[in-house]
């Protein structure tokens, strides 16, 4: 099957009361671990590529990974860039074939975020490509994205952004986090439902997506330490919020901690058990493995999305 936006996903998932899981890809093992999964329950799903992973691997390199990888998945697949920081970056990935990109202007004043956004919008709209927005700011550091102070995204100018961007989905701050040490060990996390209540009831039908929405699974944290990591204080979001939100304005929900953590544990365990082991295949493998759980365990009990292609 061929990549496609995110338009008609969203469309049926806000109809469905479901979210679509939006998986950070790096190298091809996490990549088949999210596509075997995806395939495995039937759901939809976007692949993302953060600054930090075009670096690593290049926008070319990916997008020939995923186009390969698309052909056996039998599911709808978009391929998507997140935290686009500029025009150049969306340009780049754009020519190289994503059908999704994300262009982060949180971190400047509104006015220029506006500005900035409808340029984007109207040179990715010219080449059938959706932009996701965002309008808020998320504390939290993970890639390139870094950032001291939350700011919550204000309801009334979530719905000016959208009618004056035309952007295709939006992302706000309502309490999530980027990485894997979003709160302080005693802090309670909550999600502000009440902002997402009004931008929902201001914005019908327009898909809102959460970022920073991993849950930090403490089994990984502590296989992860177990076989010789120091991963202190990893906390993440309660995946009962999680749920909350997909059934709700949330379209797209945004994880790649989790899977790094998963990944990480994996491979650590193979390298503890196995001392002697030196194939590549065998780690890599076992972390793929991981991921793919991982995925499969959010489509079936946080984003609601299992057999979404059947419907």
């Amino acid at each position: 099957m061929p990549l496609v936006t995110t338009k008609e996903m969203f469309k049926k998932a806000y109809e469905g009361g479901y979210a679509i899981g939006a998986f950070n890809i790096n190298n091809m093992e996490i990549l088949q671990g999210v596509l075997r999964a995806a395939k495995a329950k039937k759901s939809p799903v976007i692949l993302q590529c953060s600054t930090g992973a075009i670096k690593y691997a290049g926008p070319q390199m990916l997008k020939a990974m995923v186009d390969a990888a698309v052909k056996e998945a039998g599911v709808d697949v978009a391929l998507h860039l997140d935290h686009g920081p500029d025009i150049e970056a969306v340009k780049m990935v754009i020519d190289a074939g994503f059908t999704s990109v994300m262009f982060d202007g949180s971190h400047y004043d509104y006015e220029e975020n506006v500005a900035k956004t409808k340029e984007v919008v109207e040179y990715a709209h010219a080449r059938g490509v959706v932009v996701e927005a965002e309008l808020g700011v998320l504390a939290g550091v993970e890639d390139d994205v870094e950032a001291a102070e939350h700011v919550y995204t204000e309801p009334a100018q979530a719905v000016d952004f959208v009618k004056r961007t035309g952007c295709d989905s939006l992302a706000i701050a309502i309490g999530t986090s980027h990485g894997a040490f979003k709160f302080p060990p005693d802090f309670k996390p909550q999600l502000k439902f009440d902002i997402l209540e009004e931008i929902q009831k201001q914005l019908p039908g327009f898909p809102i997506v959460l970022h920073g929405a991993s849950a930090v699974d403490p089994d990984a944290v502590a296989t992860c330490n177990q076989y010789g990591g120091a991963i202190k204080d990893a906390k993440g979001i309660p995946e009962e919020m999680l749920r909350k939100a997909s059934s709700m304005a949330v379209c797209k929900i945004n994880m790649d901690t989790d899977l790094r953590l998963a990944m990480t544990a994996a491979i650590r365990k193979v390298f503890g058990d196995t001392p002697a082991e030196f194939d590549p295949r065998k780690y890599l493998g076992a972390g793929r493995d991981a991921v793919q759980k991982v995925v499969e365990y959010k489509i079936d009990n946080i984003l609601g999305s299992t057999d979404a292609m059947n419907k």
